[in-house]
């Protein structure tokens, strides 16, 4: 019988088996650290595999590089032995909701989530660190402030005295920015749908680096546009140099198969289309009838059929119509002449027949899309007049880039640096204004809270959760219970079905023991010790979870529990999957299971009650349910 293999996937290994498809000969045998016999790839006989030249040695290229981007891209391949462990006290509506939220780095997150949602994500907003020298600094595996990175690299001595003057513009600041930044948007692309979009948010620091980056990840065609927020209305009198108003947007399709949505229609664009004639087909403005190139063809006089007057186009231009369209067009009154029928004639373009929205540009200003006023007032109207966050965006800034990403139809919405979680209040307010059912998926680290931020303690103190760790995971999560329950009240009246709620999921060491993954490091003495592999502390729970993501099955799919034979059977989805953890499983029980039919069934390895019916489990679904996909942990 088949066991889940329990860890991420290995994505060096995965492009390796592509390569050897394609370029076999590049394929040899080499000798990894511990001296054991692996296959790599002959990176000479695939340069010139992919060249029509010799190749002979390094040459000059057009390229970003910098310190650490190998380890960066060695680090998004590398698997990891983690799992997501469900956290129901923190969840709301648990059983019920399609959101998620993780708890953990968002780089492990991303790792996690590889196989589950490969191609599925409609739209990514990030909102990472702007390497302002006062940022938290992501790693492989933790965050650290500047601070203490300054002490652990040598900057500071162990007085706090600065051993490198000018830190904030010294290389290394954009090295280990660009491959924090290289390993999550790698992972990231991969997630993404072919119709897929993701939205960046970054200040002029870094902005050139990112273009290059993306362009380097995605590839520079799928570059859409570099969008502007004017994210401040006026200049503060103590600035100093030229201050910023703006950030940057960074905007990247998967590929070519995006389709950008149009905005929605404001009441000051619909003011312009009147209806001065009594026109039965509705409201109507008048538009230009020429064009600024010269046709023979469409150069001839218009006769107002009032007057008989005729008129020509321009000197150098013709009418955008020929003829015989122009006098159809006459006739069916969508030529204007004016309300006396002496002007130069006109089209008339009809508000029920224009697009029902509009196209979006690269200039987004406060007064459509926010400002970071208006987004700490956002949330101080939930957190009883505290603002948690410092430069939190606006929920109007997020719904622009939903309105643009998601073109009319549900998706799956990802922001994996959440902070304080404006993207999902802004699908939750979105789908109660559109009936639409979008889904988010958070990623936030337990970042602990700064001890000079009042305001951050003041919002943990007003959380539901007292006693909690106080990081800002717990604001965030704080933020999306109050924000749901203020989006779903309209008028004093709850919205029904509306989704507001979100399954918290925490990264944590796998539920496996080691000696799952290094058997041949376990000891003669520790034999007994091992004979269960999965750790004490794990529930059934959390080895559902981890089942799920081995399995590649949504993690958000329902999940119902019954009891069959006095074993604890959970069913996802319905019958898209069972699993059952106990132990002393019998043959009585997997002929009552196999009798649901279910599309896949999981158990303990350890889980049997006899050898005898590890042995018959298999033969016993193929006699009674032949398409069920059995597999153990």
């Amino acid at each position: 019988m088949n066991k889940l293999k329990m860890h991420s996937p290995d994505l060096t290994q995965a492009n390796i088996d592509k390569l050897a498809e394609l370029f076999p000969n590049c394929l040899v045998e080499s000798r990894d650290a511990n001296g054991a016999v692996t296959r790599s790839i002959d990176f000479d006989e695939l340069r010139q595999e992919l060249t029509g030249n010799i190749v002979e040695g390094p040459q000059e290229r057009y390229q970003l590089n910098w310190p650490g981007k190998r380890e960066a891209l060695l680090t998004a391949n590398a698997p990891i032995a983690k799992t997501l462990r469900p956290c129901q006290e923190d969840s709301v509506d648990f059983d019920t909701t399609q959101n998620l939220f993780i708890e953990g780095d968002n780089l492990d997150a991303l790792k996690l989530l590889q196989e589950t949602y490969l191609n599925k994500v409609k739209v990514i907003y990030i909102d990472p660190p702007y390497n302002t020298g006062n940022d938290f600094i992501y790693e492989d595996d933790f965050a650290e402030d500047s601070e203490t990175y300054k002490v652990r690299s040598n900057q500071k001595d162990e007085f706090g005295s600065r051993l490198i003057a000018n830190t904030e513009s010294n290389g290394r600041f954009h090295s280990d920015w660009l491959s924090m930044m290289y390993s999550r948007i790698t992972l990231a692309r991969n997630l993404l749908r072919d119709d897929g979009v993701i939205f960046i948010s970054i200040d002029d620091t870094e902005v050139a680096n990112l273009r290059l980056l993306c362009n380097q990840v995605f590839g520079q065609e799928n570059f859409l546009v570099n969008a502007i927020w004017q994210k401040r209305y006026g200049v503060s009198s103590d600035a100093k140099g030229i201050p910023g108003m703006h950030d940057h947007i960074l905007i990247y399709q998967r590929s070519g198969a995006f389709v950008p949505g149009l905005l929605p229609r404001t009441d000051k664009q619909d003011a312009v289309y009147k209806n001065l004639d009594g026109d039965p087909r509705g409201l109507w403005r008048s538009d230009n009838l020429t064009r600024t190139e010269f046709r023979a063809r469409d150069h001839y006089p218009i006769t107002a059929p009032k007057t008989g007057e005729e008129f020509y186009p321009p000197k150098g231009s013709s009418w955008r119509h020929p003829r015989d369209e122009m006098e159809r067009l006459i006739a069916d009154n969508r030529i204007w002449f004016g309300l006396d029928g002496t002007n130069r004639p006109a089209a008339k373009r009809f508000l029920s027949e224009v697009k029902q929205g509009v196209v979006a540009s690269g200039w987004w200003p406060f007064s459509e899309v926010g400002h970071t006023d208006e987004s700490k007032k956002e949330l101080q109207a939930l957190f009883d007049d505290v603002s948690p966050f410092d430069t939190p965006k606006p929920t109007r800034l997020i719904r622009r880039m939903l309105d643009i990403g998601l073109n009319c139809e549900s998706g799956i919405v990802m922001d994996f640096f959440a902070g304080s979680g404006s993207t999902a209040h802004a699908v939750m307010s979105r789908n109660a204004e559109k009936n639409s059912t979008d889904r988010y998926i958070l990623v936030q680290l337990p970042e602990p809270l700064s001890p000079d931020n009042k305001t951050q303690k003041l919002a943990v103190d007003c959380c539901d959760g007292l006693g909690k760790p106080r990081n800002i995971a717990e604001i965030t999560k704080e933020r999306l219970r109050r924000a749901g329950t203020a989006v779903a009240q309209v008028k004093g009246e709850l919205i029904g079905g509306l989704d507001i709620g979100f399954r918290v999921l925490k990264i944590d060491s796998s539920n496996m023991k080691e000696v799952f993954y290094t058997p041949d490091a376990v000891a003669q003495d520790q034999l007994f010790d091992q004979v269960n592999n999965i750790r004490e502390d794990r529930t059934p729970e959390d080895l559902l979870f981890q089942v799920l993501l081995d399995w590649g099955v949504d993690l958000s799919l329902p999940i119902a529990k019954e009891s069959i034979a006095g074993k604890t059977v959970y069913f996802v989805d319905g019958n898209a999957l069972a699993a059952c953890f106990d132990e002393g499983v019998s043959e009585e029980f997997v002929k009552l299971l196999a009798k649901r039919e279910p599309l896949r069934a999981v158990f303990r390895d350890g889980g049997y009650a006899t050898d005898s019916v590890k042995i018959n489990v298999e033969q016993l679904f193929k006699l009674m349910s032949p398409s069920t996909e059995v597999k153990t942990i």
